[in-house]
Formats: C-alpha cells, sequence, structure tokens
C-alpha cells in the first residue's frame, strides 16, 4: 500500500519524523519487500506553503528523516492562494499515482488543502491530531482543524480531551484512535542528542538561570503599543535574568522599529530543533504564545507562560506545567512574581506521551489495512451539478 505523508510548515516535519521512522522499522522487521501486501510504501510531500532557511539537509538529518521526495513549492501568498496552489498541485500528484491514505498532520493550511483534496479524489484521510479545539474562531489553525476533521476518515488523538471533542461532534468510536502525541516522540528520541547553541557559552548562561522567549501570534506582535507592553513587563519581571528570544525576522523588524531592547533581553536568529530544546530543557522557564512548545516544556518539567486567552492543548494545563496568561501585558508581572518566588506547579505528564505515539499509528494502518478500512471509495460526484 502506498501512503502520502503532507508536511508543509517546520513544527509538521517534528510529528511527521516519527511516523517515517516507525514505518520503516516495521518494514525492515516484517521483512516484506517493496509492492507485497503487508509493506508500508510512503511519499514524504513538502508542500512548500512555509520557506525556512533551518530546512536544510542537516534539519532533516537531525530528526532522522529523508529529504521530501517531492516538493509542490506552494509558495507564499494569501491563505487562499496558498490553499488552491496546494490543492491543484496534489492533485496532479494523485492523478499520477494514488494513494491508499493521505496522513495529515497538526493544523496548518496544507492539512486542510491536501485532506480536502484526497477525499475528492477518493482517498482515505487520517489526521494526526485530530480533535484539538481551542474555539477560537480568529485563529485560521482553529478553522483548519474543524474543516480537516469534518471530512477525515481516521483521527489519531493526542488526549482524551480530542476524544471527547470528536464524540460531541459524532465521530463513532471505530474511527478514533487515541495514540499520544507524536512531538513527544520526537523529543524524547532526541534528548540525549541536544546540542548546546553557541549563544550558551557565549552569554556564560547557567542551567536555570535564563528565560526562553518565543512570541509569533498576530494578536501579541502586531499590535505595537501591546507589544511594547508585553516585552517591557517580561524584561522587568524576570528581574534582569537573562532572557534569550529566537525570534522571527518579521517579528524582529518590528521590535527593532520600536526600538525595544534592554540589557537582559538577548535577541537571536532561529535554531536549529536540537539547539532550541536544549535551551529550553535547561531553562528556569519559558514565555511563548506557540502551543507546541507548551507540550514539550511539559514533558521536561519546565514552567511555561503562555501568552494566550486559550488553548488547543489543555492537559498542557490541567496537568502540565504550562499557565495561560492571557494577553493583557498587565497580567505578565503578577505571574513571573510567583514564577521568581517559586510558587509554581510541578505538573504531570499526560497519558500515552511515552514516545510510542508512532508505533500506535503504524500497528492501527496495519490493522486498518488488513481489515478493508482503507479500501478506496470512489472519487466524489455530485450527480445534482450533471443533471
Amino acid at each position: 500500500m502506498l501512503i502520502d505523508i503532507i508536511a508543509g510548515a517546520r513544527p509538521n516535519f517534528m510529528k511527521i519524523a516519527p511516523i517515517i521512522r516507525e514505518i520503516e522499522r516495521a518494514n525492515s522487521e516484517s521483512g516484506e519487500k517493496k509492492g507485497s501486501g503487508r509493506y508500508l510504501e510512503y511519499r514524504l510531500i513538502h508542500t512548500g506553503q512555509h520557506y525556512d532557511r533551518n530546512m536544510s539537509g542537516a534539519f532533516f538529518e537531525q530528526l532522522g528523516i529523508p529529504e521530501p521526495h517531492m516538493n509542490l513549492e506552494s509558495g507564499s501568498g494569501t491563505q487562499s492562494e496558498q490553499t488552491g496552489r496546494i490543492m491543484t498541485r496534489y492533485e496532479e500528484v494523485l492523478a499520477g499515482r494514488k494513494s491508499d491514505l493521505c496522513i495529515v498532520v497538526g493544523d496548518v493550511t496544507s492539512t486542510m488543502a491536501c485532506s480536502i483534496t484526497a477525499k475528492k479524489m477518493g482517498v482515505k484521510v487520517a489526521h494526526v491530531e485530530g480533535g484539538i479545539r481551542s474555539r477560537d474562531w480568529t485563529m485560521p489553525e482553529e478553522i483548519n482543524r474543524v474543516a480537516t476533521d469534518s471530512i477525515t476518515d481516521f483521527f489519531f488523538t493526542t488526549s482524551d480531551v480530542a476524544n471527547a471533542n470528536l464524540r460531541r461532534e459524532g465521530v463513532g468510536e471505530e474511527r478514533i484512535f487515541f495514540v499520544g502525541n507524536t512531538m513527544i516522540d520526537t523529543l524524547l528520541a532526541n534528548l540525549e542528542k541536544l546540542r548546546k547553541p553557541a549563544v550558551f557559552d557565549d552569554l556564560g548562561l547557567q542551567a536555570g538561570s535564563y528565560f526562553v522567549m518565543t512570541l509569533h501570534r498576530p494578536a501579541n506582535v502586531d499590535e505595537q503599543k501591546k507589544l511594547r507592553e508585553l516585552v517591557d513587563n517580561i524584561a522587568a519581571g524576570t528581574e534582569g535574568e537573562k532572557i534569550i528570544f529566537p525570534v522571527h525576522p518579521r517579528t524582529k523588524k518590528i521590535l527593532d522599529e520600536l526600538g525595544i531592547a534592554f540589557d537582559n533581553l538577548i535577541y537571536t536568529d532561529p535554531l536549529g530543533y536540537l539547539e532550541f530544546i536544549y535551551l529550553v530543557k535547561n531553562a528556569r522557564a519559558v514565555i511563548t504564545d506557540s502551543g507546541g512548545i507548551t507540550e514539550e516544556t511539559t514533558v521536561l518539567g519546565v514552567p511555561c507562560l503562555t501568552l494566550r486567552d486559550n488553548t488547543e492543548r489543555p492537559e498542557t494545563v490541567t496537568q502540565g506545567t504550562n499557565e495561560l496568561i492571557g494577553t493583557n501585558p498587565e497580567a505578565v508581572k503578577p505571574a513571573l512574581a510567583r514564577l521568581m518566588k517559586g510558587n509554581w506547579k510541578s505538573g504531570s505528564v499526560p497519558e500515552k506521551w511515552d514516545g510510542k505515539a508512532s508505533e500506535r499509528i503504524v500497528k492501527a494502518i496495519r490493522e486498518l489495512s488488513k481489515n478493508g478500512g482503507l479500501d478506496r471509495h470512489e472519487a466524489f460526484v455530485d450527480t445534482e451539478l450533471m443533471l
């Protein structure tokens, strides 16, 4: 059988890397040859949604995955323009050779675009991280999640919360596979390979005595007055401890225009995965508006302050080390004051975040294939439009 594995942005590759390794391991252990019934052939398809200069051969080598089999080179543009290009180019791929299953991950534009295209071409769709919800319709990611899940055949979920969301939306139990978190598979597989970034020694950093910060959401970085207040309060609340801020060039431009500079605020270029996780693992705490980083800090036991009003990963708050601070700059100082006094929860690791999610995914795919669950359906035809 042939499986398409879709990735459109850097975090997607971190989520699919362990799936690919597990497919290759399973093929090796089975002794099956390509073309045989139990052999899992795959195509890694990079949609080209995000161009990242760090997405080099070294990046793929770090994660232990091959270079993509094809790059759709969808490029930049509006979300609608990207969606259209991705759908058109993936349709051409399927027209050339149709796969048996399309695996999409996360919640980027590529996730939605390829799932729709696959479904219309008669290919079954599996969504890794299916069922997570923020209920925030100002987030493009939430629209992508809900649209994708509305046509997904099989859901590989990260939590009981996601399972409950899907059940409420009418998804049958036979389509829900509670497997765990592939992002954590990647994290645990690389803990012994972490690399100290140059900035660590250059600044004389000590474990537990600095902060890591990431900001990228428009709600935090596009409104200049708010961004200034956020950074002002963060710089003051960390009481002189260094804040390492790997910053996106677009955000850096805004910060430079505002003249935001503090002695303890250190801007760096975006870091490689192994270098960034090294910083996170050894930090006193992380300040972020990312979703994925809250999962990593939860497993690493590092306090995390999330500058958002909601999260699609509530288990990082109810069980983990994460706390939603909100987007009001005035909320930052009290939270940091508690942290600096040592008044922060220790947290625990959510169920099945144990590094074996990909093993469970591949096992489920084999069972579905064996039981006929991946038999192709006919491509969608609207007969009413033909009348």
